[in-house]
C-alpha cells in the first residue's frame, strides 16, 4: 500500500485508521508498536522517521514570542466512531484553531491512556489528541492532557456513549459537545515537530501539548479503560529537536 498524503490520512491514520480499511496494527505484541514498520512498507516512517512523536519533554526553551493558541470551537451534534484503536469524536464543522494567524480546521479529537506525551519522564492518566488541518492538508495537534481528580461534566457525554465494538460513525440524537468545553482555563504550551502517533507515522506534524492538565474522574478513566486498557505508542528519540515553552 503507497503512503497517502497526510490531509487522506487525517482521520484514518492519526485518529487511528478506519476501523476495517488498514492493515491490523496492535499497541503490544506481535503487531505492537515495536513492529509497526514490517507489518506494512508504508509504514516504514514508524522506524526510519528522525522527528516522531510521541516524546517525553524533559526540557523546554521559553519562547516570549509564541503565538497564542486561539480556539473558536462551538457545540456540534456527537458522532463517535470506535476504531478498533480509540474512541474518536467526529467534529467537521465545530470550529477552528488559528496560530500566528494560521488557520486550521478541528476535525476531530480521540483519546490515548496513559498519554503517549511524558513530562518529565512520567505519563498522565489520559491525553485528549485534537487534531487539525490547514487548507494544505498541515496537521496541527493539541494535546490535553488529563489527571485523575474530579468529574469532568464535558467529557461525561462522550463517555456515556462511546460504541462497545468497533465499526462505523455513531451519531447520539439529542447529545452535543463543545470541544472548548475540555480546555484548560490556561493555554500555555509545549511546542515541537513531531509525526502521527499511529501508522503510517508520517512526520511534519506540528504539535502542542497544553501544560495546564484537567481532570477526570477515577470512575471516568475506568469507564475509557472497559474499551481500552493500554493504547499508547512508546516515546521516541528526540534526535536533537527543540521543544519551545509559552508561558
Amino acid at each position: 500500500m503507497s503512503v497517502r498524503p497526510l490531509s487522506a490520512v487525517l482521520l484514518s491514520c492519526l485518529s487511528l485508521a478506519a476501523w476495517a480499511e488498514t492493515p491490523h496494527w496492535a499497541y503490544e505484541g506481535a503487531h505492537g508498536a515495536a513492529h509497526w514498520a514490517e507489518i506494512d512498507k508504508s509504514y516504514s516512517e514508524c522506524k526510519l522517521g528522525h522527528a516522531q512523536s510521541p516524546i517525553d519533554i524533559r526540557t523546554a526553551k521559553v519562547d516570549k514570542n509564541a503565538p497564542a493558541l486561539e480556539f473558536a470551537y462551538q457545540p456540534k451534534p456527537l458522532a463517535l466512531v470506535n476504531n478498533g484503536h480509540t474512541v474518536q469524536v467526529n467534529e467537521a464543522g465545530a470550529g477552528t484553531l488559528t496560530i500566528g494567524g494560521h488557520v486550521y480546521q478541528l476535525a476531530q479529537f480521540h483519546f490515548h491512556t496513559p498519554s503517549e506525551e511524558r513530562i518529565k519522564g512520567k505519563p498522565y492518566d489520559l491525553v485528549a489528541h485534537f487534531v487539525h488541518k490547514d487548507e494544505a492538508g498541515k496537521l496541527a495537534v493539541v494535546a490535553v492532557l488529563f489527571k485523575v481528580g474530579k468529574e469532568n461534566t464535558a467529557l461525561k457525554p462522550v463517555l456515556d456513549n462511546m460504541p462497545i465494538a468497533a465499526g462505523p460513525e455513531h451519531s447520539v440524537a439529542g447529545v452535543s459537545v463543545n470541544p472548548a468545553d475540555l480546555l484548560p482555563a490556561r493555554l500555555g504550551y509545549y511546542h515541537f515537530m513531531g509525526s502521527l502517533t499511529t501508522p503510517p507515522c508520517s512526520e511534519g506534524v506540528s504539535w502542542y501539548v497544553l501544560t495546564t492538565p484537567v481532570e477526570l474522574s477515577r470512575a471516568q478513566l475506568a469507564e475509557f479503560r472497559t474499551l481500552y486498557q493500554h493504547n499508547a505508542r512508546p516515546v521516541q528519540p528526540l534526535n536533537g529537536r527543540e521543544v519551545t515553552e509559552r508561558l
